[in-house]
C-alpha cells in the first residue's frame, strides 16, 4: 500500500493564530484571502496577482511564516515508513513560495517518492485532477490518502483510493498498524 500524505494538518501544523494576527485581523482581510486562495494554491496566480486580489500589499514572509511549523512525530514517522520499505507520497495545497521555502527547509521531503504540490500539479484538493494526477504518477491501485479534512478524504475516494480521516498520529499508527512511536528518531531538517 502506498501511503499518500496531505501536508498542512497532518505532517505541517495547522496555521499559526500569533502569525496570523500579525498578518492582519480584519474580517475583509482573511474573506479574501481565503476566497482568492484556491487559484494561488493552484498556481494561477503569482503572488502579487494574489496579494493584489486581497487587497493588500505582498505579506508573502509572514505568509509562509504562518505555514512553517512542522510536527516532528509526524516527520518521524515519515522515516519510520520510509526505513520499514513502505511507499509515501505527498499531496499538497500549496503555493509556490510555500514549497520552495519547504524545500529549502526540510531534507524529510526527499523521503517521499512523489511530491504533488498543488501550484506545480494544477489542481488543488479537492479537486478530482489532484487525486489523478498522483494515482497515475505512483502508479498503483492499492493509495491510501491521509488528510485532515473529510471533504479531500472523500474526493481521494472517489477516484478510486482508500482514506483516513487524521485526526491525530496515534489513530493513523492504529490505522497502518503500528506499534507505538517511542523512541523514533526525529529528523528536524
Amino acid at each position: 500500500m502506498i501511503v499518500l500524505f496531505d501536508m498542512f494538518g497532518v505532517i505541517a501544523r495547522d496555521q499559526s493564530a500569533e502569525v496570523m494576527a500579525t498578518m492582519s485581523t480584519s474580517p475583509d482581510f482573511w474573506d479574501a484571502y481565503w476566497a482568492h486562495r484556491p487559484g494561488y494554491d493552484r498556481g494561477d496566480l503569482t503572488a502579487e496577482e494574489y496579494w493584489r486580489l486581497v487587497g493588500h500589499p505582498p505579506l508573502v514572509e509572514k505568509d509562509v511564516a504562518s505555514w512553517s511549523r512542522v510536527d516532528y512525530e509526524m516527520v518521524a514517522l515519515l522515516h519510520e515508513l520510509h526505513n520499514a520499505g513502505r511507499r509515501i507520497a505527498l499531496l499538497s495545497n500549496i503555493p509556490e513560495d510555500h514549497a520552495r521555502n519547504f524545500e529549502r527547509t526540510y531534507e524529510w521531503l526527499d523521503l517521499f517518492e512523489v511530491r504533488a504540490f498543488s501550484c506545480r500539479i494544477g489542481y488543488a484538493k479537492p479537486e478530482r485532477g489532484a487525486f489523478e494526477w498522483c494515482r497515475d504518477r505512483l502508479g498503483g491501485d492499492d493509495i491510501l490518502f491521509v488528510d485532515d479534512k473529510l471533504e479531500n478524504v472523500r474526493a481521494a475516494e472517489l477516484v478510486g483510493m482508500r482514506g483516513h480521516h487524521f485526526t491525530g498520529i496515534d489513530g493513523l499508527r492504529t490505522f497502518l498498524g503500528l506499534h507505538s512511536g517511542a523512541g523514533a528518531t526525529v529528523d528536524r531538517h
